[in-house]
């Protein structure tokens, strides 16, 4: 059936016409239909995978692709008389000659491409994806040398010598890169032809670009969480974004040319050229690149993500980065149970500081309010964390510690505490609806249905740490320890940095929970102002009045104070006739009102005469000064004597015996007695020179802790 004769034309005029006459006109188009089908099943196709597997395994990968590029001639060849002939039956279908009715030339064809994809890819061999793939991850790569691109290692192999040509990776006289992508426009136009373009190509294509992005992902962003990869990938694929230009040529020619906008949603992604081909093929390749980038991208992120909580402010890009993709993609579910997992694993056992712990959970709030405003993921991830702080018996005094800028990890609580407006707590505790209703939004759909819906949204640490329990008060009552601790330990008054302290947890917990404090912090001003008095009245006396020991005292209101701890010490008399004068002079100061001591409370500075040496400027405790001064009432004291003398328990003064034992000034002979070492050797000399005076205890705590508390209540 060739059209360019004008003679054939005739016959076939006179052979339709004659079959019309016989109401034989309607079956033509059946009986192509069915004839090509019958071709294809016994010529056609056994011929195509035939010549597509022959020879097998003797030629290098130019003569496999030139065997596919063949395969496919050989398949438009067969099948181009039966496909103009169609064409010209459904021509003379739309004109209505001879009276013919059917589908029409595009009918007749859709039905024609219908046979011939089910006959030829129904259960395709594994050759033909197998040489597409080779043959479109070799013009890959030609294609991005040639664009340049070839120093990028994740698309292009290295060649190790000169003389091998990066885009075919053949030696350079026999390169073959431009018989390549001239083979690769010739199939395309073939399989465009035959309509099986997608078919053959989309399974290769999308095996290539996930391998591709994946690399690349591997190379430039794996553990690098500082900088942002967005348009640098976005870049990148436009380029192969080019490359699939090629590979869907015919297709996107068919479209016409014209101007194609940046990948929707992106900021700052580049544009198409004006002139590329811009079909509705390469567009639904564009967004299929784009998912393919933003689903990998994500996964990545996952696997990384307690590293880039655990680093962030650094990791702040990475964060946004992972932001972007998210939202295109549906893995917040997979995010949610991969960070709890990770959490659990890494960070909720006993081998973990309670610090530690803290600080990842302050850097998680962090960095997912970045991630999610809505703070959805925080509240669902981080539970797992605020349920295990609630084990840890010293989580609220951490907290505390660095609020106060006392722990050495929790240094955001400080700067978090002083930053300028701050949310107060008594106003989170309100009516959440006092907002405008316009301003509403429902929370997604992976939110824990709970009441504690604006607390969940705040994003304020503090305010999260603060809910871990409930309440407020336990933190005010671990403040008020803290600050009794702080300042019971003060031996100069300087309470600039408590007052501090306190002005800025009265901007977070309100003026009336801190009130005990501020007494307490007053308590040391009247303090330090009595104390000035007195000295300055002692300053007035002549030297037979004057009090045997220089005395200073903090004299707090003990309803407003903590608990303190209570043991029982008798001190020697000098100090009780010292501590006797000190109150007779505040009642002179202070009528109706008199002194309660607390004499295992406070420290004292003392120097130690020896006979061959001298310890000058020795901080202790009551105790220990208690007892060293005993030593000079006689040289030689058993416990039980002293433990008698002191009024406390034997296990006590054994414990604080050990202090002038390791500092040489005691020693400990058969039968449980004490003596006054007043000589030592050179060598002892030098090691007890660099030792602290209070190696033996740790600085104990002078107010009793909540659990001693509730124990105490619970005594008989």
């Amino acid at each position: 059936m060739s059209p360019g004769c004008s003679v054939t034309e005739q016959s076939l005029s006179d052979s339709l016409a004659l079959l019309c006459s016989q109401g034989l006109g309607r079956l033509l188009g059946g009986w192509l239909l069915e004839t090509l089908q019958m071709r294809l099943s016994s010529s056609v196709v056994p011929e195509f995978w035939s010549g597509l597997k022959q020879p097998e395994n003797e030629l290098e990968e130019r003569g496999r692709a030139w065997v596919l590029l063949t395969a496919f001639r050989t398949l438009l060849g067969r099948l181009e008389p039966f496909l103009g002939a169609l064409e010209r039956l459904g021509t003379w279908q739309d004109e209505g000659r001879g009276s013919l009715c059917g589908p029409g030339s595009r009918g007749l064809q859709e039905r024609a491409f219908t046979i011939i994809r089910a006959l030829l890819l129904f259960s395709p061999f594994p050759v033909l994806q197998e040489r597409v793939l080779e043959f479109y991850s070799r013009t890959f790569s030609v294609y991005m040398n040639q664009e340049g691109q070839a120093e990028d290692g994740a698309e292009v192999p290295d060649g190790p010598e000169g003389g091998v040509c990066r885009g075919c990776g053949v030696p350079t006289q026999q390169c073959w890169c431009q018989e390549a992508l001239e083979q690769l426009q010739e199939l395309s136009h073939i399989l465009s032809k035959l309509q099986q373009l997608e078919w053959v190509s989309s399974e290769a294509v999308t095996s290539i670009l996930h391998r591709l992005i994946e690399q690349r992902m591997e190379q430039h962003c794996r553990g690098e969480y500082e900088r942002s990869f967005l348009l640098e990938f976005q870049e990148w694929l436009e380029l192969v974004l080019g490359w699939l230009s090629k590979v869907f040529a015919s297709k996107a020619d068919g479209d016409g040319l014209v101007p194609a906008p940046g990948a929707p949603g992106v900021p700052g992604a580049p544009s198409m050229q004006a002139g590329q081909p811009a079909s509705s093929v390469l567009k639904q390749w564009r967004c299929h690149m784009h998912q393919f980038f933003c689903r990998i991208y994500v996964n990545m992120r996952i696997e990384e993500l307690f590293s880039i909580i655990r680093d962030f402010p650094e990791s702040k890009a990475a964060i946004e980065d992972l932001k972007f993709c998210l939202e295109r993609t549906n893995q917040r579910q997979q995010l949610l149970t991969s960070l709890k997992s990770a959490f659990e694993s890494r960070l909720l056992h006993p081998g973990v500081h309670t610090s530690d712990i803290l600080t990842v959970y302050i850097s998680a709030i962090k960095a997912l309010r970045e991630l999610d405003p809505s703070m959805v993921i925080l509240q669902v991830a981080c539970q797992p964390i605020r349920k295990y702080l609630r084990t840890r018996e010293d989580t609220v005094r951490q907290i505390v510690a660095g609020l106060t800028g006392d722990a050495e990890g929790c240094t955001d609580l400080a700067s978090e505490l002083s930053r300028g407006d701050p949310v107060t707590l008594e106003m989170q505790d309100s009516d959440e609806e006092g907002n405008d209703p316009e301003d509403w939004t429902p929370d997604p759909t992976d939110a824990v249905p709970d009441k504690m819906g604006s607390k969940r949204r705040s994003s304020d640490i503090i305010s999260l740490l603060v809910s871990i329990y409930g309440s407020k008060d336990i933190f005010i009552d671990e403040y008020r320890a803290v600050l009794a601790d702080r300042l019971l330990h003060q031996l100069n008054y300087n309470t600039a940095r408590e007052i501090r302290n306190v002005e800025l947890l009265k901007l977070r917990f309100g003026e009336s929970h801190m009130h005990y404090c501020e007494v307490m912090l007053k308590d040391m001003a009247d303090s330090r102002r009595i104390n000035s008095n007195i000295r300055e009245e002692e300053s007035r006396l002549s030297e037979e009045e004057q009090p045997p020991l220089s005395l200073s005292s903090i004299i707090l209101s003990s309803e407003f104070w903590p608990p303190l701890k209570e043991e029982k010490l008798e001190l020697p008399p000098l100090v009780c006739q010292a501590m006797e004068a000190y109150t007779h002079r505040y009642e002179k100061l202070k009528a109706m009102r008199t002194l309660s001591w607390k004499p295992h409370l406070g420290s004292v500075t003392l120097d130690v005469e020896l006979e061959d040496r001298t310890l000058t400027n020795l901080t202790v405790s009551p105790i220990h000064a208690a007892i060293i001064l005993h030593f000079q009432e006689k040289n030689c004291w058993t416990l039980e004597e002293m433990s008698a003398k002191l009024g406390a328990p034997k296990e006590l003064v054994h414990r604080k015996l050990a202090l002038w034992q390791q500092h040489g000034v005691l020693r400990e002979e058969a039968g449980g007695r004490y003596y006054v070492v007043e000589t030592g050797s050179s060598k002892e000399k030098m090691e007890r020179g660099v030792m602290l005076i209070d190696s033996d205890e740790e600085r104990d705590s002078n107010t009793t802790t909540q659990s001693e508390q509730r124990e105490e209540k619970l005594q008989v």
